[in-house]
């Protein structure tokens, strides 16, 4: 059951392009995603194998959701309102996600933040339920926080990360993308896709680091603000799948 379920986000050469659309956990309607159904459209036409998105989306855009992987976010943490960041708790469980239809579940931990601890034994008590059910998990591994400094997201810390997800069962890794990521993929037997972060002025610059991703070993992307911000979400969307796939 695992293997078909992450059929429906990798394709048959063992990559996924994923566009991440949890932000409205934390920051409300935030630009690109006021109406998710439309933006959901606009990336299923350019391409996208998978999306990442909250319950609330999940359930109210399952028929714009139809034709792609769903990986459900079910953790999260303090709204921009609060301040973001902090411990974070699980918002939703496996039977949420099942009778969603979700492909995967996606849980956030911070090796090197103070909240190692709790957050990767949050990580394994999501793990050890959904794989009850042959359920796959996407470990969002960010050494020391999403907020964290350069210094705290070295090759080594990134490489560390992932490979404790794979450690504790993650089924693949969501991560930062660093110089020698051909050492992340080195130290790690599960697929390794790359957040894409804060929306970028330069587009450029975004789809050579997919492309240097993907020459390192890297599975693929999750990137979102830097797809769903974009002029054209779709046209975005194909450019990135080009990368990420090769040309059609």
């Amino acid at each position: 059951m695992t293997t078909r379920r992450m059929r429906r986000i990798f394709r048959d050469n063992g990559r996924a392009l994923i566009v991440a659309m949890d932000h409205g956990l934390i920051d409300g309607p935030c630009a690109g995603l006021e109406q998710p159904g439309a933006t959901i459209a606009r990336v299923a036409a350019g391409g996208a194998d998978a999306v990442l998105t909250s319950y609330g989306v999940a359930t109210r855009f399952a028929a714009e959701l139809a034709g792609l992987g769903l990986i459900l976010r079910v953790d999260g943490g303090a709204t921009s309102l609060g301040g973001g960041g902090g411990q974070g708790a699980t918002f939703f469980g496996v039977e949420e996600a099942l009778r969603l239809g979700a492909d995967a579940v996606a849980v956030s931990a911070f090796p090197g933040s103070p909240v190692e601890v709790a957050s990767l034994e949050r990580l394994a008590h999501v793990i050890a339920a959904a794989h009850q059910w042959g359920l796959p998990v996407m470990a969002e591994m960010v050494p020391g926080g999403f907020d964290s400094p350069p210094d705290k997201r070295t090759p080594h810390a990134i490489a560390l990360a992932v490979r404790v997800a794979a450690e504790l069962g993650a089924d693949f890794v969501k991560t930062p993308y660093c110089a020698n990521f051909e050492q992340v993929i080195a130290g790690c037997y599960v697929p390794v896709v790359v957040l894409g972060g804060a929306k970028r002025g330069n587009e450029a610059s975004m789809l050579a680091d997919v492309e240097a991703a993907i020459k390192a070993g890297g599975a693929g992307v999750a990137i979102g603000r830097n797809i769903f911000q974009a002029d054209d979400p779709t046209a975005m969307t194909a450019a990135v799948a080009r990368v990420v796939h090769g040309a059609p």
